[in-house]
């Protein structure tokens, strides 16, 4: 299994010298021995060092698949995955293969599952298409086409007893279920060290795109995501705090609340 090195800078502030310094890499490899651990010299009078990172699980060839078919808008391009149905299946293999177990962090489980259910919805869909609606599939969410270890997973297990079990409402604009009105399906895969920037702008774009959310002081018209997955937004504060958190308005507690159509046509 091959792994993914991230890097997490870490402040360290020393003697202060004088002037600025430009930082300079003197990079150690950790290949060598001893710790993880880069020196890139000062800047300000600041050491800065960096901790390296190794994610449990290589989302690589889903990464360069999501860059390659997947538009900045979330509009993917199915018929193109389908002729690298090769990499696709790889990396489903890969996730077979490989689950998660109790050394793995929170955000290593979560970019692990997240990006399961992606890649395993793109699959259903090719099983299908061509296709207009992930609804013209016979009860998608409930086919269990995927062996997990031992596990015959479907769509719907992953999303209600695995991702909402884990306390992180925000998983909501990261998986993605092929239709218009779903949050767009990023072009990059997520990963553990770099998960909460990633949710958190999956969570701003989503809340910002008006076609399916407009917000204003007294009044917002919402996705039917925050109707079906109330309670999920609800577990630290009111839904309208939820929203304060991640939008450009700020809603009043008393706005007029209500849901826009959903879209089930395919996000192609």
């Amino acid at each position: 299994m091959k792994y993914l090195s991230a890097l997490i800078i870490i402040m360290l502030f020393a003697t202060p010298t004088s002037g600025a310094q430009n930082a300079t890499q003197d990079i150690i490899n950790p290949a060598e021995g001893g710790s993880d651990i880069f020196d890139i010299g000062t800047t300000y009078g600041a050491r800065i060092t960096k901790m390296s990172y190794t994610e449990a699980f290589d989302h690589t060839i889903f990464n360069s698949l999501l860059k390659k078919h997947v538009s900045e808008n979330g509009n993917v391009n199915y018929k193109g995955i389908k002729s690298d149905s090769k990499k696709l299946q790889s990396y489903i293999d890969i996730i077979k293969s490989h689950q998660p177990n109790d050394d793995w962090s929170k955000n290593d489980k979560l970019a692990y599952w997240i990006n399961a259910y992606n890649a395993l919805t793109i699959d259903l869909i090719l099983r299908n298409y061509p296709t207009k609606s992930i609804k013209d599939i016979k009860d998608p969410w409930d086919q269990r086409l995927w062996k997990v270890g031992n596990t015959w997973q479907n769509l719907n297990d992953i999303e209600h007893k695995i991702l909402r079990e884990m306390d992180e409402p925000r998983i909501h604009f990261a998986i993605v279920c092929a239709s218009v009105s779903c949050p767009k399906l990023q072009n990059t895969a997520f990963t553990a060290s770099n998960l909460d920037e990633q949710l958190t702008n999956a969570t701003k774009e989503f809340l910002a795109d008006t076609s399916k959310n407009e917000l204003s002081k007294d009044n917002i018209k919402i996705s039917k995501i925050f109707k079906w997955f109330k309670n999920d937004f609800e577990k630290n504060g009111s839904l309208i705090d939820f929203l304060n958190q991640y939008s450009d308005v700020t809603i009043s507690e008393s706005a007029k609340k209500s849901y826009t159509d959903y879209n089930w046509n395919l996000n192609e």
